[in-house]
Order: C-alpha cells, then structure tokens, then sequence
C-alpha cells in the first residue's frame, strides 16, 4: 500500500525532482504540496512547485503557499544557486494557462495540509524540503492533526559542516526556532543531511541516466541540472552537483537506500558563529534521550535508480 504524502517545499532546481519522485514512485502517494520561502521569495516558489507538477502532468494535487519567510527572522535566499526565479535554465511555462493548469488553491498552507490530514484514511507522512516553518506552524496552530501525522522527513542539517555558514545548512540556518519546534513535537522525525545528500552526486553518467528516461519531464530536468550543475560548480567547486531534497522522499519511498540512525538531535538557536547547526550526538556523549531519526548512508546507485523509476511515469 502506498504511503500518503504532502511536500513542503521551496523549490529550487533539487525540490523539483523531490516533487516528482513523489509524484511518480509507486510506493507513494503525493496528495498535496506547501511552499515556503526559502530558496527564493514564496511568490517564485509557488510558481516553481506549480511549474514542476504541470512539467510532469500532475494536475490534481492541490497547492497552497505559506509562510513567506522565518517565524521569527528575517528570510535570506540563495539565488546564488538557483537563480533569480528559483529554477534558472529552462524557459518556464505558465502554470495558469493551458487546458489542465495547476492553479494555487485558495487555502494557505496550515489550512491545506490540516484538511488534508484530517480527511486521509491513514496517518500522512510530511517530507520538508525547505525551511521547516510551514510545518511548524501547522504543529503550533493546528495541535489537533498531531496525532494523524506519520512522520516528517526533513532534507536539512548536517552531522558535519554546513553549506551556508561554517556549521549550518542552509535549510536549518533559515528558521532554526522552526526546526527546533517540530523536534520538540514528539512525531516522528528523520534529518536527511548535507552528509548523506552530498552522496547524491550528478555526475555526467548520472545526467544521461536521467535523459535516457526519454519523456518531457525527464527532458526539463535535465535542463534543470545542466544549470544546477553550473552554479554548484562556481559557488562550491563542485561540478557534480549534490541533488539534496529528492534525497529526503527516497527514505520513504525506498527506505533501503537510505540508512538512519536513532540519535540525539538538536538546533543551535543562539550561537553568534553557529546559529542553525545541527548537533548530532551519534556516540551519546551529552547522554540525552534519542529524539530523532537522522540519515548516515546513502546507496546512490539504488537513489538514482528510483528517480529514474520516478521519471519514467510521469508525462
């Protein structure tokens, strides 16, 4: 039986393909999408999530924007990466137009996810792309569909060294005070970090892995990556772009390509150089009770095989 989903996501090159493993893996079951401000303002991300859904012919998953920015910071974005509109490269179609567009629903994101849980037949697992602050809120706001979440898997953190700052990634170091409420939650929680996503390589033969699937939305990502590739390689010297949000749906989706650890995980929220890293106690010297999930092994043959799967059915 497949696994009901919602996404939250800022997309950005690498949430894009996190939206199609979910939409296009068999073993789950994608039944809406919340944006956030992160990667670029929400107006683009909302547009973006939009644009990779209509790309692969899924037009009856809902989508809501929410938060706009942190629950208690100012948003910094990371253009740098993904360019102006969040998804730099392709020529991006209207999600308005056409005979099947995907519109933005009128419910903001807590309203949609709520719903959405509370009219599902099983629990929902939540996979966050993103800054976590939409499901932060949701938890805040909305105490009473607890209890209907699965779990929440969060591409962010690192039991290392960050991306955006010597110690965080860029994920965590948005909204910290988010992250650091979902911990508190309870639900079930698994980080999947800059350690296990800079497995997930895009490599050359990866790239024709990928465009071997032959359908459009397999032909837009790869228009997508030759871009992705391009910044990662200016702005970290590393051609081979790290493919990090897909990576978070895959311990769903194929939770044997994925390898977790039960641990102690917690948020730095006050740290003058260190604000939004992630402290993982893997040999439990601070002696804390495990509250977390967190991913330390990655079969990247097995990722991009699922991705592939992924790709190959959708339009």
């Amino acid at each position: 039986m497949s696994i009901p989903v919602i996404v939250d996501c800022d997309p950005g090159h690498d949430d894009v393909f996190a939206l199609w493993l979910a939409a296009g893996h068999p073993a789950l079951d994608l039944l809406a999408v919340t944006t956030v401000g992160g990667n670029v303002p929400i107006e683009h991300t909302s547009r973006n999530a939009r644009v990779a859904l209509l790309v692969a012919g899924v037009t009856d998953v809902p989508v809501a924007a929410g938060a706009p920015g942190p629950m208690s910071r100012e948003l910094s974005t990371a253009e740098w990466i993904h360019g102006e509109n969040g998804l730099g490269g392709p020529e991006l179609p209207d999600p308005d137009a056409g005979d099947a567009p995907v519109r933005l629903d009128p419910r903001g994101a807590t309203e949609l996810m709520a719903d959405t849980i509370a009219a599902a037949s099983e629990p929902v697992a939540i996979v966050a792309t993103g800054p976590i602050t939409n499901v932060a809120v949701l938890l805040r706001d909305r105490p009473d569909v607890a209890d209907r979440i699965r779990e929440i898997v969060w591409m962010g953190g690192s039991t290392g060294r960050g991306n955006v700052t010597p110690y965080a990634e860029f994920n965590a170091w948005v909204d910290p005070e988010a992250l650091d409420l979902v911990l508190r939650s309870g639900i079930r929680f698994t980080m999947v970090g800059l350690n296990v996503t800079h497995r997930a390589l895009v490599t050359p033969a990866v790239r024709e892995r990928l465009a071997a699937v032959g359908t459009r939305t397999a032909a837009f990502g790869d228009e997508l990556l030759e871009y992705f590739c391009r910044t990662n390689a200016e702005v970290f010297d590393l051609p081979d772009g790290p493919l990090h949000d897909p990576v978070a749906v895959a311990v769903l989706a194929d939770p044997e390509s994925v390898g977790v650890v039960h641990t102690r995980l917690d948020v730095e929220l006050l740290g003058t150089e260190t604000v939004g890293a992630t402290s993982v106690d893997l040999d439990g010297m601070l002696a804390r009770e495990p509250n977390a999930w967190v991913a330390t092994t990655l079969d990247a043959d097995r990722f991009w095989q699922q991705l592939a799967l992924a790709l190959g059915r959708l339009a």
